[in-house]
């Protein structure tokens, strides 16, 4: 590894060279100062996965630049929960924090948890009637709702309750209720899994997830078997691991699931090719998705990933182009299909905004980014999401290497006050 930096910079030197491009001109390219670009090619200075991803890019190289330079992800393997968690216990504080936490019944008793403050649900055989279910999926589209315009510590507590409370509910119906319940239930659990990963617990966020997966299972549906191991290449991807999040969304796509959930691996497959600085391996995951997604049938119950992007493909493209180092052509895109948000997406908003204005700085705009971030940076205080936090810390990045501008110099207080409350 202590060799790195320098293979790296010899061989960039090289493909410079073979571009007939002076240090300046390059430079000018990827908008790093001369003085730094020099550091990397002598290496005295080690080059981030980003860098290299937009000098693939610009010389052409086919992703071996990127492949000399990966990301570094975390040691830590994926977090697993035990599956003994028989008693969910909440604390609800008068000054607004909460904390969730499964444990085992034996242990709740002998700390006397269990014993504080109890709510039964009596003795009724038939908990829930035939028009229980539409009732509990308005509820559930009104927590995604919620879950687009406010930030996920007001979001999870109720709608852990609201998990708890259905699974209880479908013990006590019959037979067939329970199976509906219970699969309503998983995307109740599903969802609560996302918002966790919102608000920077990845180990919830899969506790979640099994959770779900455990009761789509048991209300015989199939599907979020195969979902759970995209949404788990969610939390790879944000780790910037591209050989994971690949792994998780070929499983994914190998597991027979239905047309839908196949594409949006197929998509997350592409996210991760992007990681690795693939571009064609990239591009024909993206129309495989494109081709998925628009021959899959409207599911029976809520929708499974995103439903705000009317084409979350084309998104997801501006999204991998910039990771790929093409900043000016990932803009064009992103300029056009963030103009397609509903307004009260306000989640989606603050990504695609966030993700948009990262673009344009990377593309060498920093006026016109900095007027871009501006705009959503309150949108990005009221939703509070730990996964929109990575990319405005990128963003602060490339900022700070202009910090004489005046335009980053006006926005820098509002940008760090924003950074202080993403992380406390």
């Amino acid at each position: 590894m202590t060799e790195q930096p320098t293979l790296f910079g010899a061989e960039l030197r090289r493909l410079r060279i073979a571009a007939g491009l002076s240090l300046t001109r390059m430079a000018a390219l990827v908008h790093y100062s001369k003085g730094h670009l020099s550091k990397i090619e002598t290496g005295s200075k080690r080059p981030t996965p980003d860098f290299a991803r937009r000098c693939d890019a610009i010389l052409d190289a086919g992703g071996k630049l990127a492949r000399m330079a990966p990301a570094q992800p975390s040691e830590a393997p994926l977090p697993e929960e035990a599956r003994d968690g028989e008693v969910w216990l909440m604390s609800l504080g008068s000054d607004g924090k909460s904390w969730f936490q499964p444990m085992d019944r034996r242990q709740a008793l002998a700390a006397g948890a269990a014993s504080v403050l109890a709510f039964g649900m009596g003795t009724g055989h038939a908990a829930a009637e035939d028009g229980t279910i539409p009732v509990l999926r308005a509820m559930f589209d009104q927590f995604r709702q919620l879950g687009q315009t406010a930030s996920p510590s007001v979001v999870l507590p109720a709608l852990i309750a609201q998990t708890h409370t259905l699974r209880e509910l479908a013990a006590r119906s019959r037979p067939r209720l329970r199976a509906e319940i219970l699969a309503l239930n998983s995307r109740y659990a599903e969802f609560a899994g996302w918002m966790a990963q919102e608000s920077g617990n990845d180990r919830a966020a899969l506790w979640w997830t099994d959770r779900a997966v455990e009761l789509a299972e048991a209300g015989e549906d199939r599907t979020l078997a195969a979902y759970s191991l995209v949404r788990r290449a969610l939390v790879t991807l944000y780790r910037e691991d591209a050989r994971e999040t690949i792994d998780l969304a070929h499983q994914a796509q190998r597991t027979g699931a239905s047309t839908r959930i196949r594409g949006l691996a197929a998509q997350r497959e592409a996210q991760g090719h992007a990681l690795a600085g693939d571009y064609n391996a990239c591009m024909r995951s993206l129309e495989r998705a494109r081709d998925l997604l628009g021959a899959a049938q409207p599911e029976a119950g809520p929708v499974l990933g995103t439903a705000n992007l009317p084409d979350p493909v084309a998104m997801v493209a501006g999204w991998c182009l910039h990771d790929l180092g093409r900043a000016r052509d990932a803009t064009a895109i992103l300029d056009r299909e963030i103009q397609r948000v509903p307004p009260h997406a306000l989640r989606s908003q603050a990504r695609y905004g966030v993700r948009r204005a990262l673009a344009h700085a990377a593309a060498g705009e920093i006026d016109h980014a900095c007027t871009l971030l501006g705009q959503v940076l309150g949108v990005v205080d009221t939703v509070s999401s730990a996964t929109i936090a990575t990319d405005l810390r990128r963003l602060a990045r490339v900022l700070s290497r202009y910090h004489t501008a005046s335009s980053v110099r006006a926005l820098q207080p509002r940008l760090v006050a924003s950074l202080h409350n993403l992380t406390v």
